[in-house]
């Protein structure tokens, strides 16, 4: 199943562990998993992928980062094959995210001796690169009916979906307004109109889905067994240009 209607997909560069994810859902839609269970095994998975990478096992961290990745998307594909969409999976999801990449940047900044300001650099520019790509593809969900328990502007507790507690649903949307506000904030100043806009066409979400996390980890893997371990904080600076350079094609369009 896909976030997406069928005439509206595009090529989601940091989506490629979808095809495992749907094998996986597959096997679990008629056991008692849910997709919270699928959610702590990717934050499992991320924090040995970071163990491994703190004690030098670059090859063994590359895969559990991808496992992370696979399990990621497997979460929301067994929710839809089970119906049971949620807020608190949602915000689940993405606290354990960004709890994922706080650890990711402060193990580079021990392994690599690099400036603490320059870590913080690159940890801020790749969660503003995610925070514009999550942007853009819950624009693009909204606009043609396609799942919705994001949203574009998360601008208040949302009402509990049934099956989920509501007590549930405020403490984890509080702990995301506090992780997530400020990145949201800075996204959506940066380019107000891109929920009123026309159409954000195929091509350039294909180039924004880099800035997903999935495609994130899959540059921190390649460039960990490649040995560039002492590239991936100046790699992240720089990429961060990026963002602007999006945003200024998304306005001309």
């Amino acid at each position: 199943m896909s976030k997406l209607p069928e005439d509206h997909k595009f090529l989601d560069l940091s989506d490629y562990g979808r095809p495992i994810a749907r094998l996986i859902a597959n096997a679990l839609k008629s056991t008692a998993v849910t997709p919270i269970h699928v959610t702590f095994g990717f934050l499992i998975s991320g924090v040995i992928a970071i163990w491994c990478m703190y004690y030098g096992y670059y090859w063994y961290a590359a895969l559990f980062f991808i496992l992370k990745s696979i399990l990621d998307a497997a979460d929301g594909e067994l929710a839809r094959l089970k119906d049971t969409p949620s807020y608190t999976g949602r915000y689940f999801d993405s606290v354990s995210d960004i709890v994922l990449n706080i650890l990711i940047f402060l193990v580079l900044w021990r392994i690599t001796n690099t400036d603490f300001a320059l870590t913080l650099l690159a940890f801020l520019g790749l969660q503003l690169q995610g925070t514009l790509y999550n942007y853009y593809y819950v624009i693009l969900r909204n606009k043609f009916h396609g799942d919705v328990t994001s949203r574009i502007f998360e601008s208040g507790t949302p009402v509990a979906m049934v099956g989920e507690h509501q007590r549930n649903v405020n403490i984890l949307f509080w702990w995301y307004k506090i992780l997530y506000g400020s990145f949201d904030l800075i996204i959506y100043k940066l380019d107000a109109e891109a929920a009123n806009g026309r159409r954000l066409p195929n091509w350039l979400m294909t180039a924004v889905s880099t800035f997903g996390l999935g495609f994130q980890l899959l540059i921190i893997s390649v460039m960990l067994v490649l040995g560039w371990v002492n590239y991936i904080i100046p790699f992240f600076i720089i990429y961060s240009i990026f963002i602007f350079l999006f945003i200024a094609i998304r306005r001309s369009l």
